[in-house]
C-alpha cells in the first residue's frame, strides 16, 4: 500500500525531525560553550594584565608567610579578661545593625519602586538609577567619616552611615527583584482595569517579597560586620576597641575580640539561613 501526498504540500518524516530537533538542540548547546572556550583567553589575559597592574607578586607572598605566621602566634592564647567590654560593645554593635537594616531596608524599599523598569516611568526610573551609582561608588567609612562630623562621636553616626550605604546596594537590589517577577498576573491586573497601586500590591510585591526578606537578612548580615569596620573612624560599634587593641599590641586582647566576632557572625550567620529555608 502507497501513501500519496498533494505536491504542494511537504511531508516530513518523524525521523527527519527528530534528527533536524537533535542538530538544532546541538547547535544551541554547542553555542554558549563555543563562547565560553573564547572567552577564557580574554579572561586569562585581563587577569594576567590586573596582576601586573595591581603588582600582585607570588614571591613576596611567601616570603611574607612567615611574618603572617608570627603574628598569629600572638594572637594566643586569647585573653578574656575584658569579656564584659567586649560583649557590650559587640551589643551595641548588633543593634546598630538591626537598626541600620530597618531603616536602610526601609528606603531601599521606596528607591527600588522608583528604579524598577516594570513600574517606574522612564523620567523617574533614571535618575533612581543614577542615584543609586552615586551612593553605591560611596565608600561607608566616607560616609562615616561625614556623620560622624556631622553628629559627633558614637553609633548614631554609623547607623546613618549604615542606612545610606544601604541604598546603593541593596536597592539596586530590590529593584531588581521586582523587575524579574511573573508579569503574566501584572498584565491580567492591567487588562482588567487595576491601578498602579493595586498592581504592585497585589501582582509585584506577593512575588518578590521571598528575596525581599532573604536580600534583607543578607543585609542584615553586612550591616553586622560593617559595624566592626565603621567603628575604625569613630562610628560606634566594637571597630574602635579592635582599633585600640591592635595600636597598642595587646594581642591576647585582640584575639579575643576577633573570637568573639566570629561567634556572633556565625550565629547571625546560620540564623538567617534557617529563615531563609523557611520562607523559600
Amino acid at each position: 500500500m502507497t501513501t500519496t501526498t498533494d505536491p504542494g504540500t511537504r511531508r516530513t518524516d518523524p525521523v527527519d525531525l527528530s534528527v533536524a530537533e537533535r542538530a538544532r538542540l546541538e547547535r544551541a548547546v554547542s553555542m554558549p560553550r563555543t563562547r565560553f572556550l573564547l572567552g577564557i583567553p580574554v579572561a586569562v589575559v585581563v587577569l594576567v594584565w590586573s596582576m601586573g597592574g595591581a603588582e600582585f607578586n607570588f614571591v613576596k607572598l611567601g616570603e611574607g608567610a612567615v611574618n603572617m605566621g608570627e603574628f598569629l602566634s600572638r594572637l594566643f592564647p586569647p585573653d578574656f579578661s575584658k569579656f564584659g567590654v567586649i560583649l557590650e560593645l559587640l551589643v551595641e554593635t548588633l543593634q546598630m545593625a538591626i537598626v541600620g537594616t530597618v531603616l536602610g531596608a526601609a528606603l531601599s524599599l521606596l528607591v527600588a519602586f522608583a528604579a524598577a523598569a516594570n513600574i517606574a516611568p522612564r523620567a523617574v526610573y533614571y535618575p533612581a538609577r543614577w542615584l543609586m551609582n552615586i551612593i553605591r561608588s560611596v565608600p561607608d567609612l566616607v560616609f562615616a567619616l561625614m556623620f560622624v562630623s556631622a553628629v559627633g562621636l558614637g553609633p548614631f553616626a554609623g547607623i546613618l552611615a549604615m542606612t545610606l550605604g544601604s541604598l546603593g546596594s541593596i536597592g539596586k537590589i530590590f529593584a531588581e527583584a521586582m523587575e524579574s517577577v511573573d508579569r503574566g498576573p501584572i498584565v491580567a491586573m492591567q487588562a482588567v482595569g487595576a491601578s498602579k497601586r493595586q498592581v504592585i500590591q497585589y501582582g509585584v510585591l506577593p512575588q518578590a517579597a521571598p528575596l525581599l526578606v532573604s536580600y534583607t537578612l543578607l543585609l542584615f548580615e553586612g550591616n553586622v560586620r560593617g559595624a566592626t569596620i565603621l567603628g575604625l573612624v569613630g562610628a560606634g560599634g566594637i571597630g574602635l576597641e579592635l582599633t585600640t587593641a591592635m595600636r597598642m599590641y595587646d594581642y591576647g586582647h585582640l584575639s579575643a575580640i576577633i573570637l568573639c566576632i566570629i561567634v556572633l557572625v556565625t550565629v547571625i550567620d546560620q540564623g538567617s539561613a534557617l529563615i531563609r529555608r523557611r520562607i523559600t
